[in-house]
């Protein structure tokens, strides 16, 4: 089975979520009807970056490094390069 690392940017707070799952389209559906208690106030959410990975720990380890300090500076990157491809 396939698992996924997504980042989604809000556009209501232009802040950055960062999730684990197994099925990437329910899950960004979920967010954007207001299932998941953590965005459902930050909607609308566009997903800017995705990671598919072979097992499920591998994909929960990139979610946790993605989270912590030294993951933050890859995320404003992500953020950098989605945001400029935008202004072209």
């Amino acid at each position: 089975m396939k698992w996924f690392i997504y980042m989604l940017y809000s556009k209501k707070d232009y802040g950055l979520y960062v999730g684990c799952t197994n099925n990437f389209e329910n899950r960004l559906k979920d967010h954007n009807s207001g299932k998941v208690f953590s965005t459902k106030n930050r909607r609308s959410l566009v997903s800017i970056h995705i990671e598919e990975y072979a097992s499920k720990a591998a994909a929960f380890n990139r979610e946790r490094f993605l989270k912590s300090l030294w993951g933050s500076r890859l995320k404003k990157k992500i953020l950098n390069n989605y945001l400029s491809g935008l202004n072209q």
